[in-house]
C-alpha cells in the first residue's frame, strides 16, 4: 500500500518567490485499485506523484510504500512512472533494446529479459513484429506504447501514469487505455492516474482525489464527485460529456458512460 501523510512542498522556500505547492495531503492506495489524481494546472499534481515516486526529496511529512520510507532505494523496484510524452525519453536503436534497457540496469539475465519484453509489448498492443524496428520510425501512439512498455518491463507494483494520453488522437487514446486498463489491471498492479479529462476518471478509477491550489478538496467516487458542481467549479474541472449532455436535456442524473446516459435517457422519457 502506498500511504502519504501531511506531505508539504514549497518551492523556493525563504526567497520573495516563495509559493506553497502541497499543504498537508494525506492519502492511500490499496494494492489492486486504481485512484485518479485530478486538478487544473498549478493545483500541485505533478509535485505529489514526484514526491511519491522518490524523485523529489521529502520536506514535511511522510511517504511510505509497503512499509518502506520513499526515500529508500529498494522502492525503485516497486514504482513505475509514466511522464506525459514519454516517448521524448526513447533513444536506443529498436524497440526491443529500448523496452530491455531497465531490466537490464536489474542486472536480469538475457532470459527473463526477454521475456518481460515480449510480455510488456502484449500488454500495451505492441506486435512482436516491431522488436527490430527503429522506435523513431513509429507513429506517436506506437512510440508512447514503447516508452509506457519500458516501465511495464520492470514489473512495478505500482504505476503512476501522468496523463497517458496527451497530445494523442482520439483513436490513438482510446486504444491506448483499452490495452493500459485491461492487461495491466488483471495483473494486480496499483495503478494511480494523474489526469483532468474526466472521461477517462469516469471510466477507470474507483476513487478520486481532487487537488485545488495544494490542497485536497474532495476524496470519493466519480459518481460523488460530479454530483458536485462547487468540488468541480473549485478545481476548475467539467464532468464528463456524458453528464454535461444530460444536464442539458434537463436531467440532473449522473452518467458515467454512454450506456449509462441512453438508460437514464429511455427512462425519463417514459416517465
Amino acid at each position: 500500500m502506498i500511504s502519504v501523510k501531511d506531505v508539504t512542498y514549497t518551492y523556493m522556500r525563504g526567497t520573495p518567490f516563495e509559493k506553497v505547492a502541497l499543504d498537508k495531503i494525506s492519502f492511500d492506495a490499496a494494492e489492486g485499485e486504481v485512484v485518479a489524481i485530478a486538478g487544473h494546472t498549478g493545483s500541485g499534481k505533478s509535485t505529489l506523484i514526484q514526491i511519491v515516486a522518490g524523485l523529489i526529496d521529502l520536506q514535511g511529512g511522510s511517504v511510505t510504500i509497503d512499509g518502506l520510507s520513499v526515500a529508500d532505494k529498494k522502492i525503485r523496484r516497486l514504482v513505475g512512472i509514466v511522464f506525459q510524452y514519454p516517448e521524448h525519453q526513447l533513444f536506443e536503436e529498436t524497440v526491443e533494446r529500448d523496452i530491455a534497457f531497465g531490466p537490464r540496469n536489474f542486472g536480469l539475465n538475457e532470459a527473463e529479459i526477454s521475456a518481460r519484453v515480449s510480455e510488456a509489448m502484449r500488454q500495451v498492443g505492441l506486435d512482436a513484429g516491431l522488436k527490430a524496428a527503429s522506435p523513431f520510425e513509429l507513429s506517436g501512439g506506437q512510440r508512447r506504447r514503447v516508452a509506457i512498455a519500458g516501465i511495464l518491463a520492470l514489473k512495478p507494483k505500482y504505476l503512476i501514469l501522468d496523463e497517458p494520453t496527451a497530445g494523442l488522437d482520439p483513436f490513438a487514446k482510446e486504444n491506448l487505455l483499452k490495452e493500459i486498463f485491461g492487461a495491466i489491471k488483471k495483473s494486480g498492479v496499483t495503478i494511480i492516474l494523474v489526469s483532468h479529462n474526466m472521461e477517462n476518471i469516469a471510466r477507470f478509477a474507483s476513487r478520486v482525489i481532487v487537488l485545488a491550489q495544494g490542497r485536497i478538496v474532495f476524496v470519493g467516487t466519480p459518481r460523488e464527485l460530479f454530483a458536485r458542481e462547487e468540488i468541480l467549479s473549485r478545481a476548475g474541472l467539467e464532468p464528463p460529456p456524458v453528464t454535461q449532455l444530460l444536464h442539458k436535456l434537463g436531467i440532473d442524473d449522473i452518467a458515467l458512460t454512454i450506456d449509462e446516459a441512453e438508460q437514464i435517457i429511455l427512462k425519463a422519457n417514459k416517465s
